[in-house]
């Protein structure tokens, strides 16, 4: 029998990148709300209580909101895309990779990861769980993403100023990403994020810059990407690049979406020094393609069923 599914904010950037993955797909049936009733308040809660699983693309106030419209005793499941419940207690991290296939599977309540942190989390939370890298290191992400992260304001901000090439945020050293990035990685320490938004639709770059030489336990680049390679082995979403000798990575401006994650090491002469990259869609194992591989679990469905692999 199909699971029934509604999307709480379906017209959004992410709910529409997430109803595209489930075109055709004969394990669910989906509630649709008409454009009156999609703030109907009346009208979304009986969506909500009506659905076995329900996906939030809302902004966090509005996602707050929404869980509370939802009778426990209806047992409505929760997929909330978006940054309300990243670091909440009683919610599950929808990163299978990292808590467990199984941990997704049994979710009730499931926060979808931000897609800077998912790249920062999959490149160093298993270094620093495997004790390869310090959890009290003072770390640095460096990250571009696609405007379309940015939602329909900057999406509409980049296509009406064709001269807007590149912008930097985040100057106050406060962004939300901090805090689920510290605690899913288990650091001591914020890190220093240091976000740019690119005139690239969609795609990222997040980069860990290391100074191995200065940390304790004489790690090395090559040690970091043979873990890392152990750490993701099997996956159908993350691949570990085993080529060390790339001239560059590159991002570009109508790039076609990808579920997929792509992970680099790369060192100097001897290791002491490297760079730890990720490269991902925003919008897709940094969105919508994350929170498919969730409800797939959360189904029982292989993780990668309609994903874009």
């Amino acid at each position: 029998m199909a699971l029934t599914l509604f999307i709480d904010g379906a017209a959004g950037t992410t709910g529409l990148e997430i109803a595209e993955r489930l075109a055709g797909r004969y394990e669910f049936t989906l509630i649709v709300l008409d454009e009156a009733e999609r703030k109907d308040t009346a009208a979304r809660r009986d969506a909500l209580n009506a659905a076995d699983i329900a996906i939030l693309c809302l902004p966090d106030d509005a996602a707050r909101e929404a869980v509370q419209l939802i009778d426990p005793a209806q047992g409505t499941r929760v997929i909330d895309a978006s940054s309300a419940h990243r670091t909440a207690p009683g919610w599950t991290y929808g990163f299978p990779e990292l808590v467990g296939r199984d941990t997704v599977a049994a979710a009730r309540r499931l926060s979808n990861p931000g897609c800077y942190p998912t790249g920062f989390l999959a490149l160093i939370a298993p270094l620093v769980r495997c004790g390869l890298l310090p959890a009290d290191w003072p770390y640095t992400v460096n990250a571009v993403s696609g405007y379309s992260g940015g939602g329909k304001a900057l999406i509409a901000r980049f296509q009406a100023e064709p001269e807007l090439a590149f912008r930097t945020y985040g100057l106050d050293l406060a962004h939300k990403h901090r805090a689920e990035m510290k605690l899913h990685a288990a650091l001591a320490h914020h890190v220093i994020f240091a976000p740019s938004v690119v005139r690239a639709f969609r795609g990222m770059l997040v980069e860990v810059p290391l100074h191995l030489g200065a940390m304790p336990g004489g790690v090395t680049a090559d040690r970091l990407r043979s873990a890392l390679h152990d750490c993701y082995a099997g996956s159908p979403v993350v691949r570990v690049h085993t080529d060390s000798h790339l001239a560059e990575l590159t991002l570009a401006e109508n790039a076609v979406g990808t579920d997929g994650m792509e992970l680099f090491v790369f060192g100097n002469k001897g290791g002491w020094h490297a760079r730890l990259v990720a490269r991902l869609d925003n919008l897709g194992k940094g969105a919508a393609g994350a929170a498919i591989q969730s409800l797939n679990l959360m189904a029982g469905l292989p993780e990668e069923t309609g994903l874009r692999l």
